[in-house]
This record gives C-alpha cells, structure tokens and sequence, in this order.
C-alpha cells in the first residue's frame, strides 16, 4: 500500500510517499521549515503545503513529536505550549480534507526500524531509543508496539533524563564523546533496570557515531545502532496509517 508518511519535527517538517510493503520511498522527500512560532495552525498549514506537494488524496501518516493519547497531545513537546490538549489528527483532517493518522514521532522511527531496519525479525523486549534533540524511545514486545513509552522524561537529579545525556546536551555542554557515553551509561542502567530488554537499538544521528561512545556503556542487554536513519520517521508514519486501515 501506497501512504503519504509526515515527519513533524521542531526544526522542519518533511514527507515523501511509502511503500509500506518495503519501506521504501517512492518520491524525493520533501521538507518545509517548521514555522516559528509553532502554533497549532501554523504547523497545520505547513502539513497541508507538504500534502498539496505531493497531490495527494489518500491516507496520511503522521510522526509528531509530543506525548500523545489517541491522537491527543498532552503537552506542546518542543512546537509550542499551545499544542496541549489539542487533537492533531482531527486538526490536520478538518485542514487537508484527508484521513490522517498520528503517532509519536519517536515511535514512528521506531516502528520503521522494527519492520525495514536492525529490528527486523527480533523477538522479546527490544527498546528503540533515538538520541538527538530529546530522548526518544519505542518499545516492542515480539515486533508489537507498545506505544507512548517516553522513557526520555524518567527523571535524573531532578529532571528529565534527556536534559542530562541527549545529544543536543552533549553539544551544548561540549562534551566529549567519552563523557557523553558516561552519561549514557547511567541512562541506559537506569532503563535496564526498570525493563530488562533483551534489545536496545540505538537511533538518531547519535546511531552513525556510536563507536565512539557505546564502550562507555556497561549493560546487559545486547545494543547495536539503527539502520533506517533520516528516514525512519516518514516510513513510520506511513506505517502507522497503514496499521490503522488495514
């Protein structure tokens, strides 16, 4: 099945039509910057302008990067405060006239490496975790998804774990490598002991340099980067539709 996947993200927002039998795209992506600020109807026109690109009439998918519930969000993420509370998939519908579907963005990728990438075929407990501007994660238990895990925000010293050992605060503090995988390491000893995962994928532009922080990091569990890269949130999304209509 052909479905247009979206990839909302804080910085652009981009989309290309999937195959969701093979994961692979089947136009060139195509990206607009997300508006600044980004309300509710600004990112809404932004989806529409990325729809009309590509003529399309079908279903929709979309990866969005707050908590959500049913398509709810419960917080603004890292768009705008103004998202709270509002229910994106009926906003994007009642704009672009089409059938959307909207999941986390962080599961979206993660769906995609489960189907298409380094998850392909694993069974048991496998914990997908993209590092970037945030801590993402999806979690899948024997290739299902168990959605809206936002095992970024368990807490650290007071805070959200990714305000300690995301990628963006590895830049921002100007981290080493090896500091940053000290870090990591207490992250991710903290994530094997409340799930015990047989699996931990690694995603996020984070996943092309993991050789040289991954020695930092003592666990258990076997963990080894992801394949699908800049791609797997528009091949998630997509995915996510599909799962919805078939």
């Amino acid at each position: 099945m052909h479905i247009l996947g979206i990839d909302v993200g804080g910085s652009g927002i981009k989309g290309a039509i999937v195959d969701t039998t093979t994961g692979e795209l089947l136009t060139e992506k195509f990206r607009l910057p997300t508006p600044r600020p980004a309300l509710p109807e600004e990112v809404a026109k932004t989806v529409h302008q990325i729809v009309d690109h590509f003529n399309w009439k079908g279903e929709v998918g979309a990866g969005f990067p707050t908590p959500l519930f049913h398509g709810k969000c419960l917080s603004g993420g890292n768009l705008h405060p103004d998202w709270k509370g509002v229910q994106a998939d009926e906003l994007f519908q009642s704009v672009t006239g089409l059938e959307f579907t909207v999941i986390n963005d962080a599961d979206a990728a993660a769906e995609a490496e489960m189907h298409f990438g380094a998850g392909k075929g694993k069974d048991g407990l496998v914990t997908v975790i993209t590092l970037g501007t945030g801590i993402g994660s999806g979690l899948f238990f024997n290739g299902a998804l168990i959605p809206n895990s936002e095992l970024g925000h368990v807490t650290y010293k007071g805070a959200a774990f990714e305000k300690y050992a995301a990628d963006s605060i590895r830049k921002k503090e100007d981290l080493s490598y090896s500091k940053w995988g000290k870090r990591l390491n207490k992250y991710f000893q903290h994530i094997e002991l409340i799930l015990s995962p047989d699996l931990f994928i690694i995603g996020g532009g984070a996943s092309k340099k993991m050789d040289r922080f991954v020695d930092q990091i003592d666990i258990r569990a076997k963990i080894i980067p992801a394949e699908n890269k800049n791609e797997a949130g528009i091949i998630g999304a997509a995915l996510g539709a599909f799962d919805e209509v078939k």
